[in-house]
């Protein structure tokens, strides 16, 4: 298994192997996993004071935040994934 990095903006990468879910900040739901993860010290904020736009939940129950649209990131990943299979 070999370490596949996924860049979320501003030169932050985050481990493609550790990513169970990529979803968008507004519903409550999740806005309430950012505040336990913020509690808990769990919360990795890579927004660089920008407006977040994406919530990456890892394995590890931490949360990061990042200015980059959900879609993108996911794309990101799916294209690191492609790339790792033609090899």
């Amino acid at each position: 298994m070999s370490l596949k990095l996924i860049n979320i903006g501003f030169g932050n990468v985050v481990s493609a192997n550790r990513i169970i879910s990529i979803v968008s900040p507004e519903s409550a739901p999740i806005k309430r996993i950012i505040t336990i993860a913020r509690d808990n010290n769990k919360l990795v904020d890579a927004t660089y004071g920008r407006r977040t736009r994406a919530v990456i939940v890892t394995d590890s129950d931490h949360v990061v935040l990042s200015a980059v649209q959900p879609e993108t990131v996911g794309q990101r990943v799916l294209s690191h994934e492609e790339m790792s299979e033609d090899n």
